[in-house]
């Protein structure tokens, strides 16, 4: 059961209610872009040719959306999975869930700031014209990196599903 100390309107088994169902919102919509990269990795890598893929994700803004929507989203289903996890302090196995959750898309967070910006930071600098040399080493780095964050975002979920289906559930 949540802590007393957390107030009785945390404790509301309507508050409890609608920050579940946040919860697990925000992180499906984080997850589902971030599912859609991995979807499309396989073409982008095997099939695509370079100029395909330097133009698509480059020079014509296939992905301002990911940034303008997805990042938001991203630190969203941080907080809020965090504020449901202090709501769920001693109630196990829930609250482990919840942390566990929040940990795994923290981690999804590093991992696109350690491997994926780095790579955008040198897509950035790419202009039209012959393939830039390194080119295959910084598709790779940035189609992995989307791999990564998709299968940490993927265990979060998985997790904040367990914690959603696990907690306790005010009267």
């Amino acid at each position: 059961m949540p802590d007393a100390a957390l107030g009785p309107i945390m404790q509301s088994g309507a508050f409890m209610l609608s920050s579940s169902v946040l919860a697990a919102t925000v992180a499906a919509l984080s997850l589902g872009p971030s599912f859609a990269h991995l979807l499309e990795s396989g073409p982008r890598l095997q099939v695509w040719s370079p100029q395909l893929w330097r133009e698509a994700t480059v020079f014509n803004q296939q992905f301002k959306f990911f940034l303008i929507v997805g990042a938001p989203l991203d630190i969203a289903a941080i907080l809020v999975p965090s504020v449901l996890t202090l709501m769920l302090r001693g109630d196990a196995p829930a609250f482990g869930f919840a942390l566990g959750a929040t940990a795994f898309f923290v981690l999804a967070l590093a991992a696109w700031f350690l491997i994926v910006s780095p790579a955008n930071a040198v897509l950035a600098t790419w202009t039209p014209g012959p393939v830039p040399d390194g080119f295959d080493a910084i598709r790779w780095q940035w189609e992995v990196g989307h791999m990564a964050v998709a299968g940490l975002k993927l265990v979060g979920f998985v997790l904040l599903a367990c914690a959603l289906v696990t907690m306790h559930r005010p009267a």
